[in-house]
Parts: C-alpha cells; sequence; structure tokens
C-alpha cells in the first residue's frame, strides 16, 4: 500500500486589544462520549462503530441485556441534582406543579470533524430517564403505591423497565422514554412539603455514520442541552437544577484495514500462451495472446485506489522492451473481490489499470473483506505478440508497480 499525505501551514497575525467586559458564563456539565470502529475479522458484516464510553447505572447494573436488546447505553451522574423550591399540593391540577418528567427524546443531529477537515452527521436521542427520589417520611416515597402510575409502573408514554428499589424516603428508578414522547406525569395523592433527585441517570442512543465511507482518523464534536422548566431536560416548575446545560462531547475513532498479500513469487509475472508454446513450436500456430492471471489476497474495510507506475510507458499503460530495442504494450487489469464497487457502483472484474489511474480512482467496499481472493491480468494482446514473434529467441521484460492507495 502507498499511502501519500500532503499539508499546508499558514500564519496568522493577531492583534491584542485590552476589553473589560462584564459577563454571565452559564455553568455546563460535561459527558465525554467515545466510539470506535475497528474492523472485526471474526464478523466481517457487521460494520459500524462501538460505543467505548464507561457506562454507570443502570445498563451494566441492572439490565445489561435489555440495554442491550434496546441498543441503549446509560450514564449516572451526581453533577446534575434537582431541588424542590415548594411544597407539591394533593392533586394539584396543573402536572408542572408536581412529579414530571420530560428528556429531548426526539433525534437530534450534529456534525463531527476529522482533523482532514472532513464531516460527518451524528444523531442522538436520550431513550431514558431515572433518578433517586428522595423526600420525608411522612408523607415517604410509598403513598405513591397503590396508584397506577407510580414509580415502578411508569405514566404514559414512559414506558416499565423493573428497575427500582425504595426506603421510607427515597426510591431510585429508571424509565424508557420512547421517540418523541414529551412529558411523563404522575400524581401525587398527598401533600409532599419537600424533596429532591440527588442524581441523574439517562440512557441515550446513537445513530453513527457509516465507518466505511470515513477516512482513517479521529472526529469530534457537541452537542449540548438545556436544563431546567421548558427546556430540554425538564423536571416541572417544583424542581429547580444546580446546572443549565449537559455537553456531550464526541470523538469517534475510525481505525481502517488495507492489506494486500502476494503468494510466495508473485511478483514475478511471466506471460505464456494458452496452453504453453508447443502449438507454436511444433506447428508454427501463433498465439494469440500472452498473459498471466496472478491471485493476491485483499483486505480492505474502506474507500481506496489503484495506481500504476511503469519502467518503460507505452501510451497510458507499462510496456516489454527486448535487448535489441524492440518495444510492446501489455494491459493490466484487476478483478476485485465481490463485495467491492467502482464509482459507478458496478462490480470490479478486469477493471483496466492505466497510468493516468481513470477508472480506478474509487473502489468501495460495501461491507468488511478479509484476506478475500483477487486477480492481477496481464496480457499482451495478438498483434503485439506477432511483432514480438518476428525475432524470436528473445526475451522481451519490464517492470509494473501495482500501487493501492488509501488516500482517496
Amino acid at each position: 500500500m502507498n499511502t501519500r499525505t500532503t499539508g499546508t501551514s499558514w500564519r496568522a497575525a493577531l492583534l491584542a486589544v485590552p476589553l473589560c467586559l462584564a459577563t454571565h458564563f452559564a455553568s455546563a456539565a460535561v459527558q465525554d462520549i467515545t466510539a470506535q470502529f475497528r474492523p472485526d475479522p471474526t464478523n466481517p458484516m457487521v460494520n459500524k462503530f462501538t460505543n467505548t464510553t464507561p457506562q454507570s447505572g443502570v445498563c451494566p447494573g441492572h439490565m445489561p441485556a435489555r440495554c442491550e436488546a434496546l441498543g441503549i447505553f446509560s450514564i449516572r451522574t451526581t453533577d446534575i441534582t434537582f431541588a424542590s423550591v415548594g411544597p407539591i399540593e394533593p392533586y394539584h391540577a396543573d402536572p408542572r406543579q408536581g412529579l414530571t418528567f420530560k428528556v429531548p427524546s426526539e433525534w437530534r443531529s450534529f456534525e463531527v470533524v476529522s482533523a482532514q477537515g472532513d464531516r460527518e452527521i451524528v444523531e442522538m436521542r436520550i431513550s431514558g430517564v431515572g433518578s433517586r427520589f428522595n423526600t420525608t417520611n411522612p408523607p415517604g416515597v410509598h403513598i405513591w403505591s397503590p396508584l397506577p402510575a407510580n414509580w415502578t409502573h411508569p405514566p404514559a408514554p414512559c414506558q416499565y423497565t423493573g428497575m427500582w428499589a425504595a426506603g421510607n424516603t427515597l426510591r431510585l428508578w429508571f424509565w424508557i422514554v420512547p421517540e418523541g414522547a414529551g412529558a411523563c406525569s404522575m400524581p401525587t395523592p398527598e401533600r409532599v412539603p419537600t424533596s429532591n433527585f440527588s442524581m441523574l441517570e439517562y440512557a441515550y442512543e446513537l445513530r453513527t455514520p457509516n465507518p466505511l465511507g470515513m477516512r482513517t482518523g479521529q472526529y469530534t464534536g457537541s452537542i449540548s442541552y438545556s436544563i431546567g422548566p421548558y427546556k430540554d431536560f425538564d423536571f416541572g416548575d417544583i424542581y429547580m437544577p444546580n446546572d443549565e446545560v449537559l455537553t456531550f462531547n464526541f470523538s469517534l475513532t475510525v481505525e481502517h484495514v488495507l492489506k494486500v498479500d502476494l503468494p510466495p513469487g508473485g511478483s514475478r509475472i511471466e506471460l505464456l500462451p494458452e496452453g504453453g508454446w508447443q502449438a507454436w513450436l511444433n506447428q508454427g500456430r501463433r498465439p494469440a495472446r500472452l498473459f498471466r492471471d496472478q491471485t493476491f489476497t485483499l483486505s480492505a474495510s474502506s474507500r481506496f485506489k489503484m495506481n500504476l507506475e511503469c519502467g518503460l510507458v507505452i501510451g497510458n499503460t507499462c510496456g516489454l522492451r527486448n535487448d535489441a530495442g524492440d518495444q510492446v504494450p501489455v494491459q493490466i487489469a484487476v478483478s476485485l473481490p465481490y463485495g467491492v464497487r467502482d464509482q459507478y457502483d458496478q462490480p470490479v472484474n478486469k477493471l483496466p489499470l492505466r497510468l493516468d489511474g481513470v477508472g480506478t480512482e474509487l473502489l468501495q467496499p460495501v461491507y468488511y473483506l478479509d484476506n478475500r481472493p483477487a486477480k492481477l491480468h496481464f496480457e499482451v494482446g495478438r498483434d503485439d505478440v506477432g511483432e514480438m514473434l518476428k525475432t524470436p529467441g528473445t526475451t522481451y521484460t519490464g517492470t509494473a508497480t501495482v500501487i493501492w492507495d488509501s488516500e482517496v
């Protein structure tokens, strides 16, 4: 593989001017999200990012199998808390005056950008919410137990997970939040003078780009959600957060494979007629062509291009020469495994390799190929074979370099 990189440098002159500004900066909780794509030879048809963010809370601790089935990941953080600013009155008419929970469950998109300037779109949504609810006793957390909608059996549209734990003054809970669900609100049968949520637990779901279409590198980006009444994370009008913003910083790492293996002696090509030279030697029958199909194996998880370099250039291809200086062109082509498409979304079957690179400037695997067989085709055509046979007993030689280039 031949990989080439280019770089540019620039300089900027900056003028420093003293400024006096009175600015209020909102605090922001930060969560780092990491994901990685590395081809897996044991599962080549699965080509997606693996979330490498350390999980906490409900998914690893209470329901790992269900979270995996739902495609969600959970985080538990004490950086975000909510405290009541007043009591909850019994059977309040306005849901916002009691226990109500709304999270950004709709999909939102943002860009991640590589160091080379490549841009991709990532989508995210919050797909679950939970916390530790703390209150006084009386009334205690058990006043909600007889209600149809309680901590264990969430109000619609939120969904049951089976995760809960309780004491007289606390309740650990977690609910699934469907896409675009809106608020989930619970009635309160008795007056609750004071209460708080001492942490925030959430599950999130990601839609990441197809890594096979991305170049190797690290892609970074961020998305921020507001916290508080009528904001993204909204726990109603009674509960005020200790923070105003939750920012997710994303880092997606792409590690591609492009590997070519020739069999022993595969770099030396001998061109022969169909069936060997016997028909020419015994009967004087001129060969229709001289050729050789050279097998190799290819491992590839990302787009690449193929180029040709020649020791002797004849037109748009390489040439062979004998000691007398006679020259003939040799046509070179490539056939790639099923699953590799050209720029026109066509399979690659005896696709010509040319010095100008036309036709092989974009070759794209549709899934990860691991040690799949492929072929290079070398051929001298009938007319040029006739020229070679005018001087029998001579040897034609030449060099051709085939380049697989990941920089597309």
